[in-house]
């Protein structure tokens, strides 16, 4: 009898270990590495790595607007590794390696709000460089490809709650308040960054 409860804890035990295993392995991913004029070396490494080493890498940033002068934003995961619960771009993520940018924008987009949209529909604003040591050994270094997109606040959403703690439509005029005052529950804005999204936004109303 105890021999059969000692095996049932370490096939407990076992099946605990492997789904932290397969969570890591869902968490990390491998992306191609950069160099620091944004052209691809021809190296891929898993992102942790690409952190760890300080190495520059493709992303993208969605935000996504509706003609009445709203942007959605996205609370940040409270578990994430970099600000969490910081409010921030509408979906964010790394572009897997051999992705392109378009595709991996709309993967992202469908993942994280669980919305499908159409790689065509995406307007590119900008591609911002950027730089940031969360801790000693995580050197964030990112070629953010940032694109607008039209979307109705009547759209169901979907969070990725592995990623997003909460989605909300902010109006534009909150969010440019929240930026002046440099507010502190948002990622910093690296690069002047948000004011870029927001002229372009302004443009489009």
């Amino acid at each position: 009898m105890i021999l059969t409860k000692v095996g049932i804890h370490i096939n407990i035990w076992i099946a605990a270990y492997v789904g932290m295993t397969k969570q890591f392995s869902v968490m990390d991913e491998w992306v191609d590495i950069l160099d620091a004029e944004g052209n691809p070396t021809g190296q891929s490494l898993l992102k942790s790595e690409a952190h760890r080493l300080g190495l520059y890498h493709p992303t993208v940033h969605i935000w996504c607007y509706d003609k009445n002068g709203f942007v959605l934003l996205q609370q940040r995961g409270r578990n994430k590794s970099s600000f969490p619960l910081k409010w921030d771009v509408s979906v964010a993520g790394h572009i897997g390696t051999g992705e392109t940018i378009s595709l991996g924008a709309v993967r992202e987009v469908q993942e994280e709000i669980g919305v499908k949209i159409s790689a065509e529909l995406l307007e590119k604003i900008a591609v911002f460089k950027t730089e940031h040591q969360h801790a000693k050994n995580f050197l964030d270094r990112e070629f953010n490809h940032t694109f607008l997109y039209h979307l109705s606040r009547q759209t169901p959403l979907q969070k990725q709650e592995s990623e997003v703690e909460r989605l909300e439509w902010f109006p534009l005029e909150r969010f440019k308040q929240w930026v002046k005052t440099k507010h502190s529950d948002l990622v910093p804005n690296l690069n002047q960054r948000y004011e870029k999204v927001i002229s372009e936004i302004e443009s489009r109303l």
